[in-house]
């Protein structure tokens, strides 16, 4: 005997470009959307019934015919009318949209904005959630891959050591993360404004802080993010430390007053952490 305990299905990476042409300059939006759906689907699993089962197809098509109706102000905005239209559907008890916003800054030439050139810079990444319930919706914002460096004000040192500790104490070193976020905003917010405030504070405080240790500066990120927006309950940040190892000239018969480093990709600390109201 056998019960099906769980059961959740949609369509994943649907890609979706959007040029607001209406405007000038114009505007560019490109986002990855997953939609996954929650219901009374169990026959569709046990019985092989599909009249409940919405086909996956019709969830990519129903995002393309939303995204030529929605001005798309921001990725919550257009995956809670999304999340509402699905949880309309009477099989629907739940819908759960997730976005990836891939950034696009416009071009500079000859010292001015092109009004239709853009260019991707880096890996940084605008990420929203929305997850729609009968009841109502819970939306949780943040952005991935945004990396950061500082060569001072970062210190390491006063850890508990055993005889398998050989990382020396420091006093002054490099910092170097990629910083992932996310902040949830509290139930009934519909305005989501505060994305490029938040990454404004987050840069700030990393630049500014005096670091202790990686989760000493990820706590004053969280705390400094938080302050940024009335409407967000919590944030929670992973810091993923890319380690900058001295190298040792020694042997060539050179010092190396803290200026030569190897970077190295693995093994990484990752320091995780969530700061709520």
């Amino acid at each position: 005997m056998s019960t099906l305990s769980w059961n959740r299905y949609g369509k994943c990476r649907i890609r979706l470009v959007k040029v607001r042409r209406t405007v000038d300059p114009h505007e560019l939006v490109d986002l990855t959307l997953d939609v996954q759906l929650e219901g009374a689907f169990e026959k569709v699993y046990t019985e092989g019934e599909n009249q409940s089962c919405l086909a996956t197809d019709t969830m990519k098509n129903t995002v393309y015919v939303f995204a030529r109706q929605d001005p798309i102000a921001s990725p919550e905005s257009f995956a809670l009318r999304l999340a509402d239209h699905f949880v309309s559907t009477p099989p629907v008890s739940s819908a759960r949209i997730s976005v990836v916003e891939d950034r696009w800054d416009r071009l500079t030439v000859d010292g001015h904005p092109h009004p239709h050139a853009f260019v991707q810079p880096g890996g940084e990444r605008w990420t929203a959630i929305v997850e729609r319930e009968r009841d109502g919706s819970l939306v949780t914002s943040g952005l991935e891959n945004l990396v950061v460096l500082k060569t001072t004000d970062s210190a390491f040192s006063g850890f508990p050591r055993d005889r398998y500790t050989t990382l020396p104490e420091t006093e002054d070193r490099i910092f170097a993360t990629s910083v992932t976020a996310r902040w949830k905003y509290h139930r009934g917010t519909v305005e989501f404004g505060a994305r490029d405030r938040i990454r404004r504070r987050l840069l700030d405080t990393f630049a500014a802080h005096d670091s202790r240790s990686v989760q000493h500066t990820l706590h004053a990120m969280a705390t400094a993010a938080l302050e940024a927006c009335d409407d967000v309950d919590e944030v929670t940040l992973a810091l993923p430390n890319r380690h900058h190892l001295l190298v040792d000239l020694a042997p060539f018969g050179l010092d190396n007053p803290n200026e030569v480093f190897v970077a190295t990709d693995q093994p990484y600390g990752l320091i995780e952490a969530t700061v709520r109201r």
